[in-house]
């Protein structure tokens, strides 16, 4: 069952109406509309929200590791590698209920391709955010 129709029928149970015309009702309710490739939709734009969340993830956990390696600053904290595991980890939370929460494919609005590309960059971000944090704890 998908998540517009599990959400209409809940819809239809909350409003009482139970006759013999509600499955026709939440299906008319849950179709959807024609998408065209530059609309801007919910999906579209929490798969946005997310892969950006993500590269930003991935550029502070690169200067981390960079500056963990000694190659740019002086600094050995941990608030880069951990701002990068978090943003990193939100990011793919996101892009995974993004994915989870598609009905359709490519091109169908419902933003799964920017979910996936979330995923991915949310677990670079992850990926070195960790060997930034691995790094400076054991040059600190």
């Amino acid at each position: 069952m998908s998540v517009r129709h599990l959400l209409a029928a809940a819809e239809a149970a909350m409003l009482g109406d139970f006759g013999p015309a509600t499955p026709s009702a939440a299906h008319v309710l849950v179709q959807p509309a024609a998408v065209s490739s530059s609309t801007l939709t919910a999906g579209r734009l929490w798969s946005l929200v997310a892969a950006l969340l993500g590269l930003v993830g991935v550029v502070i956990g690169g200067l981390a590791l960079a500056r963990s390696a000694g190659r740019v600053g002086t600094g050995t904290g941990t608030r880069g590698p951990v701002v990068a595991l978090a943003a990193g980890l939100a990011a793919a939370v996101i892009g995974g209920l993004v994915v989870a929460g598609a009905d359709g494919g490519p091109g169908t609005g419902g933003g799964i391709v920017g979910g996936f590309v979330a995923l991915v960059v949310g677990l670079i971000a992850m990926v070195l955010g960790g060997l930034g944090l691995a790094r400076s704890r054991r040059t600190g």
